[in-house]
């Protein structure tokens, strides 16, 4: 097919505020926990996967029933809490350390 017969489709980019739930309309506020909740979910994800752990083995050592693991691995943001998520990355060893950094707005004064 030659140059001339393919239609010339154009994208519109949008720079990345660098957090997703940000960019997807959640508030400030809002985006953050959903961005801690989601890191902490995607550990958990990843050392269960690490250690092959079965979902009934998994929620033994976590503490939580087989249809909690389940809801873990699938990504089920919004029914676990900061805490719940730290609770578990402890029952697996994981110490979690919070860092904090300005933002890129800083601060405003009135």
């Amino acid at each position: 097919m030659s140059r001339r017969g393919r239609s010339r489709t154009r994208l519109k980019v949008t720079r990345s505020s660098g957090n997703v739930f940000r960019d997807l309309g959640f508030s400030p506020e809002e985006a953050e926990h959903l961005l801690v909740r989601s890191d902490l979910m995607i550990h958990l994800q990843k050392l269960i996967a690490s250690r092959r752990l079965k979902q009934r083995e998994a929620s033994k050592i976590l503490r939580v029933t087989q249809p909690r693991v389940s809801d873990l691995l699938r990504g089920r943001i919004d029914l676990f809490s900061t805490d719940a998520l730290i609770d578990m990355l402890a029952r697996l060893g994981v110490r979690v350390r919070l860092v904090l950094k300005p933002s890129r707005r800083g601060l405003k004064v009135a």
